[in-house]
C-alpha cells in the first residue's frame, strides 16, 4: 500500500525539497501539489530541478483521500489554513511552521501536535496523529545539547554563534537575501531573541527537569545558500573522551546524527538528512560544533523521516542521500 501525499504551498524551498524526496520514496504516492499562486502549471515550472523527473501539476486544493498532508506555509498561515480547510480526523498533518512547536500551541481544534524531534521524541511520534516538524536552527542546537540535558550536565549558561545559507529566509523578495547584498558579506540578526529559542529551552527542560540556564544564541546570515554551522559551547568538568563517549551513546540508536572525530564541515551535510556533531574539550569550555542541511535536516527531509515513522516504517526510508564534496 501506497502512501498518499498532499502538500499544501508547493511553490516554496521546503515543498520542493520535500517533492524532490519523495518522488523516489518507494512508499508513496505524491498526490496534490496545493499552490493557489500557480495552480495549473507544471512543478517544475516553478521547482525547475525537477525537470524530467515529474509531469505533475500545481492543483487548487486537496482531493480529500490523502493519507498525510505536509503544511509548507509561512509562519502563522497553517492555523489559518486549518481553521478554513476541514481535513479528515484520519489524514495525518505534518506542519513545518512554527504555529504547532511550543507546549502551549500544541492542541488546535481537534488536533494535537507532538513535537517531531526524533532523536528526543522517537516514540511519540510513532503514536501520534500530527506533527510539529521542528525548526531549522533549533534542530541543530538542540542535538548539540541533548546528551548534555539527559545526563543533566547543563550546569552553566549556553552560548551559542550559527550562520545559516539564504534558504532559511524563505523565497520571498527581501534585502538580505539579495545576490549583491548575500554576496561576500555577513550580518547578525535577532540576537538574543530568535524565535526556536523557545522549542529549544522546551526540549532541554523535558530531559533536565530543573534546568536553571541562559542561552545566549547569536544567529548569523551566511553568504551561501544552504547549510547551518552551529558552535555551541558551556563550561563543563566532563573531560573530552567522557563527553564524546556520551553523546555516542545517546545517538547510538540516531540513523542520522553522528559525532565525528574529526572537525566537521558544511559540504558534508548538504543535501543530507544528517546532523554531524563534533564534540572538543578546549579549556574549561566543552564545544560542540553542529552542522545540518538547513532544507533537509532543518525541515523536509525531517519532515519524511517523522511520516516514516508515523506509518511503521524504518526511519531512513527514502533519505539514504548522499553530500556533494567537491
Amino acid at each position: 500500500m501506497k502512501i498518499k501525499v498532499g502538500i499544501v504551498g508547493g511553490a516554496g524551498y521546503t515543498a520542493g525539497e520535500l517533492i524532490r524526496i519523495l518522488l523516489y520514496h518507494e512508499f508513496v504516492e505524491l498526490g496534490a501539489i496545493v499552490s493557489s499562486s500557480n495552480a495549473g502549471n507544471t512543478v517544475h515550472q516553478v521547482h525547475d530541478d525537477l525537470v524530467g523527473d515529474t509531469n505533475l501539476v500545481f492543483a487548487a486544493e486537496l482531493v480529500g483521500d490523502e493519507d498525510v498532508v505536509f503544511l509548507c506555509l509561512g509562519h502563522g498561515n497553517s492555523k489559518a489554513w486549518l481553521e478554513k480547510n476541514a481535513l479528515p480526523d484520519t489524514t495525518h498533518v505534518i506542519d513545518l511552521s512554527n504555529d504547532f512547536r511550543l507546549e502551549a500551541d500544541a492542541e488546535f481544534a481537534d488536533r494535537e501536535f507532538v513535537y517531531g524531534l526524533p532523536e528526543l521524541n522517537k516514540g511519540r511520534i510513532q503514536q501520534a496523529q500530527n506533527i510539529a516538524n521542528p525548526g531549522c536552527f533549533a534542530t541543530a542546537i538542540q542535538l548539540a545539547l541533548l546528551p548534555l540535558a539527559q545526563a543533566g550536565k547543563l550546569t552553566e549558561d549556553v552560548h551559542v554563534s550559527a550562520i545559516t545559507g539564504s534558504t532559511g529566509a524563505g523565497q520571498s523578495l527581501a534585502e538580505t537575501v539579495h545576490f549583491s547584498w548575500r554576496s561576500n558579506n555577513m550580518s547578525i540578526y535577532k540576537p538574543f531573541t530568535h524565535q526556536h529559542l523557545g522549542e529549544i529551552g522546551e526540549s532541554l527542560a523535558q530531559l533536565q527537569h530543573e534546568l536553571d540556564v541562559d542561552i545566549h544564541f547569536i544567529p548569523y546570515r551566511g553568504n551561501f545558500a544552504r547549510g547551518i554551522f552551529a558552535s555551541v559551547y558551556t563550561p563543563s568538568e566532563l573531560s573530552q573522551d567522557e563527553a564524546r563517549e556520551l553523546y555516542r551513546k545517546f545517538y547510538a540508536d540516531a540513523p542520522f546524527t553522528t559525532v565525528s572525530d574529526k572537525e566537521v564541515h558544511l559540504k558534508q551535510v548538504i543535501n543530507t538528512n544528517k546532523c554531524l556533531l563534533h564534540v572538543q574539550k578546549v579549556g574549561k569550555q566543552l564545544l560542540i560544533t553542529s552542522v545540518i542541511d538547513n532544507l533537509v535536516k532543518g525541515a523536509s527531509g525531517q519532515a519524511i523521516q517523522n511520516m516514516n515513522l508515523l506509518f511503521g516504517l524504518p526511519e531512513t526510508t527514502g533519505l539514504n542521500l548522499k553530500s556533494v564534496l567537491f
